[in-house]
């Protein structure tokens, strides 16, 4: 008598992308923990850091170093705009291309943002070292799953 096979079916905890995926649900509610501070969400967080590594880039810029098209990044920027903490012109070279630029009050920001990573630390539990390499892994990770992806 044939036994049937049957295929293994995934296990929730044994899925990288649920790790993955609940890590981030816990970085992002500690991120909300502490940004609650600057009257900051993290998405607009991680446009201020790119505003503060570098002021008056484009739309496209940030677009490609979030990883996000423009039609997802400009709800973001305009709700930042009507906050005071960026500008958004159209370039005079092409006017197809919005600059981004801090104000005052975003620049601002930038000293009370750098309590930020003391804390985070602090919460992983994990030596620079460790999270330094996390990192890395992770680098290699996403660039090996968008190459997969095309």
């Amino acid at each position: 008598m044939n036994t049937p096979t049957h295929t293994a079916v995934p296990q929730l905890d044994a899925q990288l992308c649920f790790a993955l995926y609940s890590t981030s649900l816990a970085m992002s509610k500690l991120y909300r923990k502490l940004l609650r501070g600057l009257g900051l969400t993290y998405s607009q967080y991680l446009v201020m850091m790119i505003l503060w590594e570098k002021d008056e880039q484009t739309v496209s810029e940030i677009g490609e170093r979030l990883f996000l098209d423009s039609a997802t990044l400009t709800p973001l920027l305009k709700r930042m705009e009507a906050a005071a903490l960026i500008t958004r012109t159209r370039a005079a070279s092409d006017e197809r291309q919005v600059i981004i630029k801090l104000t005052a009050h975003g620049d601002a920001l930038r000293q009370q943002a750098a309590k930020l990573p003391p804390s985070l630390l602090q919460a992983t539990q994990c030596t620079a070292e460790q999270l330094q390499s996390m990192k890395q892994e992770l680098e290699v990770l996403r660039a090996n799953l968008m190459e997969s992806a095309g």
